[in-house]
């Protein structure tokens, strides 16, 4: 015996994927029958088994009048029903969402990233005393750590101040700081610890892998 192959391509397209095909066969069958009468009767029945497909959304408000959008949508806006929501509209449905405008800075120094400059930012706002201060050095040990993430093994805390007081439009002066930060060694030593454990948990992996293939 000798079958047709169908395969989906060259079906109906599913305007609502997850609802699947023979519910879309029953949206187009409710379609082509001539009398609203029967074509409500048939509405609200696929209306249920809509419901009994979504299970997850009886929680959700105005489950219902989702549901019936749904039904609009799938039908091609073509069926002639009574719905007890207002119908939707196919431009205001269709129509493509604007653009998302997404954040276009191009700092100087791109090794620091946009986050450290909303941060130089939010501490220009704070008021002078201990708490502002402490940012401020929080922010310089996390620019000098991104540095040396991104450069050299080393860099001075006379750079880091530079770079502050210019991403803050010379707000921001340490300058003249008698504080230092976070010495070089220290932040490098934290980057490689966590290295050093990745490097540890492949090794180890690799090892008893070996040690399967002796027996």
């Amino acid at each position: 015996m000798i079958y047709d192959l169908e395969y989906n391509t060259e079906r109906e397209h599913l305007i609502i994927p997850e609802y699947g095909r023979h519910l879309q066969k029953m949206i187009n069958h409710a379609k082509s029958r001539e009398t609203k009468e029967e074509r409500n009767k048939l509405a609200k029945a696929i209306i249920a088994v809509m419901g009994n497909l979504q299970p997850h959304l009886r929680d959700v408000p105005d489950f219902k009048h989702k549901l019936w959008d749904q039904l609009f949508i799938m039908a091609d806006f073509e069926i002639d029903v009574d719905s007890p929501f207002d119908k939707p509209d196919r431009e205001v449905i269709l129509a493509r969402p604007e653009p998302l405008k997404y954040p276009q800075n191009f700092p100087k120094y791109r090794f620091y990233g946009n986050n450290i400059k909303t941060m130089i930012d939010v501490a220009m706002t704070w008021e002078e005393g201990d708490m502002k201060e402490g940012l401020v050095y929080t922010i310089a040990n996390h620019m000098k750590k991104c540095f040396l993430n991104w450069n050299k093994d080393t860099v001075e805390d006379a750079v880091i101040y530079e770079h502050l007081y210019e991403l803050s439009d010379g707000k921001i002066n340490l300058k003249d700081s008698n504080e230092d930060l976070t010495d070089s060694s220290s932040l490098l030593r934290t980057k490689s610890k966590y290295g050093s454990k990745s490097t540890k948990k492949s090794s180890g992996k690799k090892k008893y892998s070996n040690n399967r293939k002796r027996y």
